[in-house]
């Protein structure tokens, strides 16, 4: 295995997986360091109720299914309330669109295709999708996953929908110590590679970033010293949204190709 790594301090943002991520930086040389900036996800069963009721009761024209594991969460809490079929049949009595690979899978498993989906398993591969589709006066349902897609319901809205969305997942926010000393690490020049694993690491990153007035330079940072680097597409789409120029992603959404991907990126770098 080479040594891309060598003398690199690389950022491991997420929470999950740490100790596997940090043997792959070190058998490349590298210095791994986490720093968490996803909080806790949980179940939000109550929170969820009404909105799943509203739309067992009135169903949509429109049902924007984002996460597989969403998805199922929605049939599973519908059953528990005794209401499993009723779902099913909003279901199948709207239109239907899907964001991901694993959401299709969830939706095959329910004998149900989408209208539309995405070409790239992006939010705006979907946008592209819907481009199309009028939705003046519609009524849609977006499934979210513990986060907000602000592009696709900006998108939805500016073409007139009513938009109903349904958060089967809550995030709490990260502990701010962890998010503090990584902007104080990068303004240093200490970094120099972050990696995102998730796309909620970026939101809540850059949400405590505009809080304290920092994103002029934690952007200019990313833009001349620290490399920006994301598991996949969806997490590559939410750097660009927040302003981060050409975040680095391996075409397989896995951990191991993004950190052979950095290695790969800085052994071309010393050959050039």
């Amino acid at each position: 295995m080479g040594r891309g790594l060598e003398g690199k301090k690389v950022v491991i943002a997420g929470s999950r997986k740490t100790d596997e991520i940090s043997t792959l930086i070190e058998k490349q040389g590298g210095t791994p360091l986490v720093r968490s900036l996803q909080g806790t996800v949980f179940l939000a069963e109550e929170q969820v109720e009404p909105d799943l009721r509203k739309y067992i009761n009135e169903g949509a024209d429109w049902t924007i299914l984002t996460t597989g594991i969403g998805t199922e969460t929605l049939v599973k809490l519908s059953r528990q309330l005794g209401e499993e079929e009723a779902f099913l049949r909003q279901l199948r009595e709207s239109n239907i669109a899907s964001r991901g690979y694993k959401t299709f899978a969830s939706l095959k498993k329910l004998g149900l295709a989408p209208l539309k989906k995405d070409d790239d398993g992006t939010t705006r591969g979907l946008v592209r999708a819907l481009e199309n589709e009028d939705f003046s006066g519609k009524r849609v349902m977006v499934q979210l996953h513990g986060e907000t897609a602000p592009a696709l319901i900006r998108f939805l809205e500016e073409k007139g929908a009513s938009v109903h969305q349904v958060l089967p997942y809550r995030h709490i926010s990260p502990d701010e110590k962890a998010v503090s000393l990584l902007c104080e690490e990068l303004k240093a020049g200490e970094i120099d590679a972050v990696c995102f694993t998730a796309a909620i690491q970026v939101r809540e990153f850059f949400q405590y970033v505009k809080k304290h007035d920092l994103t002029t330079d934690v952007l200019e940072v990313f833009k001349t010293r620290t490399l920006p680097v994301a598991v996949g597409k969806i997490t590559a789409e939410a750097l660009t949204e927040e302003g981060v120029e050409n975040p680095l992603a391996p075409d397989l959404e896995r951990m191991g190709a993004m950190i052979i991907e950095l290695a790969n990126y800085y052994e071309k770098k010393q050959l050039t």
